[in-house]
């Protein structure tokens, strides 16, 4: 009949580790409406580049509320098991993400638009200029409460000056965070270091008997707190003595599939590796990426992160399921049927990825549901139809409950020209930061409830 601090930490010689959300962290004797009340909700936006073949991504349905059926098209299909935990909202658009004026650009328009509502200044210089962004708002109130007041993840890193898009500086495309109106987030692309960063560096050097030497000391950072995490064990109840077990076991697995990483990458040169080696395959890069998401909101590290999943515009292929040419590439198919059936794929390709990610959080406990039931997660694009540069019926669909604020289940198609800030607003309002205006928005989205 005790609580123990939410912020308690298993301390080893060099290394902390976050705790996951124990049942013995809700207050001793606090009531349920009580320990509902302190369940945190945590919100993600995942983003995917080059629009979707929305014929094969939306699921049956007219305007208003539809309930999802048994069967999705070909593109969402992977979905059909989560099919009563993902919300599809058909019909919103990004207006800002258009010319206006400004000509060619609609990638770098499409990323710098998406989580702001506001339409870029067109320049390949140092003066950018854009607004700050959703998820950077939110990152404000978590300022100072969190580890992280939020974390920026990516699976492609862009480049690094210059123009990327029809006279567009790069910095709109290598990054959909925006803390200022002239300060886009850096995206953490290493795996090696965001672990480090949630868990503490691991000293390294590009003396290769140094780094050797180094690993032997530091093998794991588990290892520095195994023996604590054992006598703190044996105060908790049976359930959570479980929780803490998985929770040390995912850690110890992550930094391992990082290391066979970094070693199969030596392995195919003759040459050192560079530091923090990226995985060989995007599944394995996204994996891991969205393993170290959960472990940040099961620590409750931070409450809001973003995943760049691949860059607009992003040349890369996925020899993976034997697509060897670029992905941008093929979205301007001109009605090619061949190049429309790859494109599919890897649409369906990256939406894998995804149910990779709500089943890993369907299947971790928080509390007294999942991690799923206490988040939500915004899987989408800044383009509905790639081919023609086309920024209306932006593929859009949400997962998780946000501690019952969403009733998933169903297909919601709104009218047209719908921001898709409207979504940002009703996203805040369930964070508990409810705000009048936010970019090009014209109010809440209705329907996401039944409350």
């Amino acid at each position: 009949m005790k609580s123990i601090s939410r912020r308690t930490v298993l301390r080893g010689i060099g290394a902390t580790i976050a705790l996951p959300f124990l049942d013995a962290m809700y207050p001793a004797f606090a009531a349920q409406a009580i320990k509902r009340s302190l369940k945190p909700v945590r919100t993600a936006f995942l983003y995917v580049p080059n629009g979707i073949m929305l014929k094969d991504w939306n699921p049956a349905g007219g305007l208003g509320v539809t309930p999802l059926g048994a069967e999705f098209p070909r593109i969402t299909a992977p979905l059909v098991p989560f099919r009563d935990d993902v919300l599809f909202l058909g019909n919103l658009a990004a207006v800002n993400g258009r010319a206006l004026g400004d000509g060619a650009g609609d990638h770098a328009r499409a990323a710098a638009a998406y989580l702001t509502g506001v339409h870029p200044k067109k320049t390949q210089g140092k003066d950018i200029k854009l607004g700050v962004s959703v998820d950077q708002i939110m990152a404000r109130h978590f300022d100072g409460k969190m580890r992280f007041a939020s974390m920026e993840f990516g699976c492609e890193a862009g480049l690094q000056g210059g123009a990327c898009d029809s006279g567009y500086s790069c910095a709109y495309s290598n990054s959909i965070s925006w803390r200022g109106e002239t300060t886009p987030n850096p995206v953490e692309v290493s795996p090696r270091g965001v672990f480090e960063r949630m868990f503490g560096a691991v000293d390294d050097d590009k003396d290769p008997n140094l780094r050797a030497r180094l690993a032997k000391y530091r093998r794991s950072i588990l290892d520095n707190t195994v023996e604590e995490a054992q006598r703190f064990s044996s105060t908790l109840g049976g359930s959570d003595r479980r929780k803490l077990d998985e929770y040390l076991q995912s850690i110890r697995d992550v930094e391992q599939r990082i290391q066979s990483a970094e070693n199969a990458n030596k392995l195919k040169v003759t040459m050192d590796a560079p530091e923090a080696s990226m995985p060989a395959t995007f599944d394995e890069h996204s994996h891991l990426m969205f393993d170290l998401m959960v472990l940040a909101f099961q620590t409750d590290m931070t409450r809001v992160v973003t995943n760049l999943l691949a860059l607009e515009q992003s040349w890369r292929n996925y020899p993976e399921i034997g697509i060897p040419e670029a992905h941008h590439g093929l979205t301007h198919h001109s009605g090619d049927p061949e190049k429309i059936e790859k494109v599919v794929q890897i649409n369906a390709y990256h939406l894998r990825q995804f149910t990779y990610l709500v089943e890993k959080m369907k299947n971790t406990p928080d509390g007294d549901g999942s991690l799923l039931d206490h988040s939500m997660i915004v899987y989408g694009s800044g383009l509905g139809d790639g081919n023609g540069h086309l920024h209306h019926d932006l593929p859009t669909v949400v997962a998780g409950k946000a501690n019952g604020a969403l009733k998933p289940g169903r297909h919601i198609r709104y009218g047209d020209e719908t921001p898709i800030t409207n979504l940002y607003l009703s996203v805040m309002d369930i964070m508990g930061l409810p705000m009048e205006h936010f970019g090009d928005s014209t109010g809440k989205l209705e329907g996401l409830s039944d409350l």
